[in-house]
């Protein structure tokens, strides 16, 4: 592959700008497709390409002059379109005092000479004006010039740049590639049959059309084409590496005697919903298969999650193995393990938290209980990953709130033993987990009901004045209240509300009320001490930052306010939100923004709208980007070029079931016809192989 600086026009300096984007070669730099397009056609219909304000003509030069000003420098042209409209023109410079040695609008004057035929892209400067007769102009390119068709006169690529580099440029440069390169003719890596079948262009035609289509429809077609071969080649790589997970088999079963499971449920006080029945059955079922579980469990938050993954880790203890959960927070690990004493009480099972506060006896004291296997479920945060802690026999892993987690701190979890059942948990599943989700990679049980008596929890944005009146009235009916900031302190770089600052204003605000502040900076002993107090009723107002958002069980809080509410992601306000509503009080979730742009707006509305996490976790997914499906990322732009998950669903689907075709034909892509198909798979995938099973 030939590096990017050798490509006509670029060295070394302007290699740099390019290595800004990603682009270190020239096939990378074909790669790079265009983020959007301008309809710069003469006379073209409406279409999502043209813009109200965008003017294109073709016109004849009459005149130009320099107009002297004060503070910049102002050149105009008068041309005469193909309609016989005259047309002003505008260039602004920026005035530097001082000599010129040379003339700002000598490049002008020479490209808008009399009788000059000029192509002018442009903003008009009065939008109400239908002609358009004054223009400020954007760029303008003479018709003379035979590389004038690659920026006018038609559908107009349009890239992502960085500071340095001009769209004019760019293309240029792309142009220049396909002229030149080998890559302009790269082999077909898609299997004759399936090019037929879809009757799609040849690589070396998309690639040209991806960037210089001569038609709407032939961009299309171009699209489509790349973005299924993106979706066939991931699509591909998931399907062999599931396939030889598959054939992995596990070293131990499990036989679901009741030893602990009975006693348990039959002390727990309640009934457990159909939903929760169903679950637990599917998990059970996972969990019995010789194959290793890797399932999602989905449900709204309160739904009982956390009861079935105990029933699924009892399930484990009482077949003589280990089971460990991890919790991304102090406190909510802390939680789990008071809920799982209280629920345990009187079964034989021993139970352990082990968090980076753990005292170091006690700390010894786990390790040790935990490598002689008399510690049956251990409880931690990412303290359960580190290198010295040594399971007997661990054969499953619950992870809770699994969006707080990173691929590689799941992917070493899985490292503490061989062969490991996996369970991960979630009210909102995250981008990556949804993108698996899609490709039906991943097995998913959904808790669809809330426990009975329990009621909808009532969103709505309202001013400070409107969710403090609730706040204020909740209380003196005997309920309690959070108040949520998303800082600890001021930012002099975000101009979000801080939780120190803002709990001096609240005591003032509420005089009457008990108010306490909690937040990540605090000791463990402290954070436990208020949690405490807060549950006992001993406070009235809890005043935290998003420290909270998991973990937090007080049935009698009833209003949760949230401050900056733009400034927090959907799954983080999903997950705020449901820390109240935990009893049989209406409760109430109020969404204070203060600065909110068009996103930030819609994840609030999203929010106000719905409680179904994993539609909340879709709309997330589609604001947020999926991220790596064989990578790390949890968000941001998945690593498809041309393909939109949501767009382009169906040719997504229809890969998919070639995919089965062409794995069920050729399991090892060992056929000739498949040879450059392989190979591509291998070059994109090889070295993230290891994290594809990983939820």
């Amino acid at each position: 592959m030939s590096e990017i600086q050798y490509l006509k026009g670029i060295g070394p300096a302007k290699a740099k700008l390019f290595d800004k984007l990603g682009i270190e070669t020239v096939e990378d730099l074909l790669h790079y497709y265009p983020r959007t397009y301008q309809d710069r056609r003469l006379g073209a219909p409406p279409n999502e390409y043209n813009s109200d304000s965008l003017v294109v003509f073709k016109g004849r030069v009459l005149r130009s002059q320099t107009v002297p000003a004060r503070s910049v420098l102002i050149f105009k042209a008068f041309l005469q379109d193909e309609q016989g409209h005259e047309i002003e023109c505008t260039w602004f410079k920026r005035r530097t005092f001082g000599r010129y040695s040379f003339d700002p609008f000598g490049t002008l004057k020479k490209d808008f000479h009399i009788n000059n035929e000029v192509w002018v892209i442009g903003r008009r400067e009065n939008k109400n004006n239908f002609f358009g007769n004054k223009i400020t102009v954007e760029e303008h390119y003479v018709a003379a010039d035979v590389l004038t068709e690659l920026h006018a006169g038609r559908l107009t690529p349009i890239y992502g740049l960085t500071e340095g580099l001009t769209n004019k440029q760019f293309r240029l440069f792309v142009h220049e590639a396909l002229q030149t390169s080998a890559m302009a003719n790269e082999q077909e890596i898609l299997p004759p049959v399936l090019l037929q079948k879809h009757k799609f262009l040849s690589a070396p035609q998309a690639l040209k059309a991806v960037h210089f289509p001569n038609s709407l429809a032939e961009l299309e077609n171009a699209r489509a084409r790349l973005a299924y071969e993106e979706f066939l080649l991931l699509a591909t790589a998931w399907g062999i590496k599931r396939t030889q997970t598959k054939v992995l088999a596990k070293d131990y079963s499990y036989e679901i005697k009741k030893n602990l499971l009975t006693p348990f449920r039959q002390h727990l006080g309640f009934e457990f919903t159909n939903s929760q029945k169903k679950v637990i059955n599917e998990i059970f079922n996972d969990l019995c298969s010789v194959r290793p579980m890797n399932r999602l469990l989905q449900g709204d938050v309160g739904s009982g999650k956390t009861v079935v993954a105990l029933c699924a880790m009892l399930l484990a203890v009482e077949n003589g193995y280990q089971a460990a959960l991890m919790a991304p927070t102090e406190i909510l690990a802390e939680q789990h393990y008071f809920t799982f004493k209280r629920l345990l009480q009187g079964l034989p099972v021993n139970v352990a938290v082990l968090t980076s506060s753990t005292k170091a006896a006690a700390r010894k004291k786990i390790l040790k209980e935990l490598a002689d296997g008399s510690l049956h479920i251990l409880i931690g945060t990412h303290a359960v990953i580190q290198d010295d802690v040594k399971f007997h026999n661990l054969r499953l892993a619950v992870i809770d709130e699994q969006h707080r987690f990173g691929v590689k701190q799941r992917s070493k979890l899985k490292e503490k033993t061989a062969k490991l059942d996996l369970l991960t948990m979630t009210a909102t599943p995250i981008p990556r987990t949804l993108a698996l989700a899609f490709y039906g990679d991943l097995e998913v049980s959904t808790i669809s009901e809330l426990p009975p008596g329990r009621q909808a929890i009532i969103t709505e944005t309202a001013t400070p004045k409107l969710a403090y009146d609730r706040v204020r009235e909740e209380i003196q009916n005997g309920r309690q209240a959070y108040i949520v900031f998303p800082l600890i302190e001021e930012s002099e770089k975000i101009s979000a509300k801080a939780v120190t600052e803002e709990f001096e204003k609240l005591k003032k605000v509420f005089p009457q009320f008990r108010l306490s502040m909690l937040h990540g900076q605090m000791t463990q002993a402290e954070k436990e001490q208020i949690m405490a107090d807060f549950a006992a009723h001993k406070t009235d107002i809890l005043v935290a930052t998003p420290v909270i958002e998991v973990g937090i069980d007080v049935k009698n809080a009833t209003v949760m306010v949230i401050e900056n509410a733009e400034r927090f992601g959907l799954a983080s306000l999903h997950q705020l939100r449901g820390r109240v509503g935990r009893g049989e009080h209406q409760s109430y979730c109020m969404l204070v923004p203060e600065h909110a742009g068009s996103i930030a707006k819609e994840r609030v509305d999203i929010i106000c709208a719905t409680r179904d996490g994993f539609k909340i976790g879709e709309r997330d997914m589609q604001l947020r980007g999926p991220g790596e499906i064989l990578g790390t990322r949890q968000s941001g732009e998945l690593e498809f070029k041309a393909g939109d998950i949501f767009k382009d669903r169906d040719i997504l689907y229809q890969a998919i079931q070639d995919r089965d075709e062409l794995l069920a034909q050729d399991p090892g892509l060992t056929r000739p016809e498949h040879a450059l198909f392989k190979r591509k798979l291998q070059e994109l995938y090889q070295k993230n192989w290891h994290l594809i099973d990983l939820s």
